[in-house]
């Protein structure tokens, strides 16, 4: 019988931890479906592994690991899927904010033959105004940056087997998952679903966590940023010809006239560009930097006892199915 992993990163999530296992559980029991979940504490500073470890002795389909300390979500998304044993795989929020009533739809999917399942929301819920703002800025900037339609998509889906172990085998430090699903095609269906509210705790991302993971994402998976710059560049210097044409032939007619102002708005301007465009290329040398040293996405600290492998103190899981 084909086995059905989720996988659930968690960051200061110990309210939902109990909930959301239980209420898995029932679902996929109650549909039929062989299943395991997998929690990742991504560093909590709360009771969030501890949970972990008391859902996992009630239940020995439950298990987990946590971090030695915050490395971020797609750090979290990525130790799932490499502890993770299913033949499918489906990536889901902890707060349950990813409908599970979906999750039986996606599963008849894959036993039909497709190979990556996305969830695109249809509504977003009832986020707050200034939330909704951010999260259209930052998909808008994504979908421009990176050639693909990220308006509605999200770390909710499921994935085939073989589509985890391309994932898993890609040799970058910096990823971005949601995008990285699109990038490695296979047969994809999809599924709409609404984002369903909180029952505990409050939302981790920020309009300034948004716009950080923005950047870090578009310049790891796209280099249209430094295409911008030279653009910009070229514009500047066919403007700077007009000028400099201009400045001759007043120069030779006698109607030059002196023009301190034109002159520091000019410098203002390009220095402007300048110290924007260092700033861009610097970002990039500072994610090749990373992707040179070779350091490793996450370190687990602890784990469950039905977790197989020696991984702790360590990125990648020994064994993996």
């Amino acid at each position: 019988m084909a086995l059905l992993s989720i996988v659930l990163p968690a960051y200061n999530e110990e309210q939902n931890i109990a909930n959301t296992a239980a209420v898995l559980s029932k679902l996929l029991k109650e549909n039929g479906i062989d299943y395991e979940l997998v929690f990742i504490s991504d560093g909590s500073r709360d009771g969030t592994f501890p949970e972990i470890l008391k859902a996992a002795e009630s239940d020995p389909r439950i298990k987990g690991a946590e971090f030695s300390r915050n490395f971020g979500k797609e750090a979290g998304i990525f130790a799932g899927l490499e502890l993770a044993s299913g033949d499918a795989v489906i990536v889901m929020d902890c707060d349950l904010q990813h409908p599970p009533q979906v999750i039986p739809q996606m599963w008849k999917l894959w036993l039909n033959g497709a190979e990556v399942v996305e969830g695109i929301k249809s509504n977003r819920g009832r986020e707050s105004l200034g939330y909704k703002i951010s999260a259209g800025l930052f998909y808008r900037i994504m979908s421009r940056l990176i050639k693909m339609d990220m308006s509605s998509s999200s770390d909710f889906k499921l994935l085939d087997r073989k589509v985890v172990n391309v994932l898993l085998d890609l040799p970058e430090r910096n990823t971005f998952f949601r995008a990285l699903s699109f990038w490695a095609g296979f047969r994809t269906e999809t599924v709409k679903y609404e984002v369903q509210e909180r029952q505990y705790g409050k939302s981790k991302w920020s309009f300034w966590s948004l716009m950080k993971y923005a950047v870090t994402n578009a310049t790891s998976f796209s280099t249209l940023p430094l295409q911008i710059v030279t653009m910009a560049g070229f514009v500047f210097l066919f403007f700077s010809v007009i000028l400099a044409v201009q400045t001759l032939v007043r120069f030779l007619t006698g109607t030059a006239v002196e023009g301190f102002t034109t002159v520091i708005l000019l410098l203002l301007i390009i220095g402007g560009l300048l110290m924007l465009s260092l700033g861009i290329i610097g970002h990039y040398l500072a994610r090749i930097y990373e992707e040179v040293k070779g350091r490793p996405k996450y370190i687990i600290s602890r784990v469950t006892e039905n977790v197989k492998g020696d991984v702790v103190g360590s990125w990648r899981a020994k064994e993996r199915r």
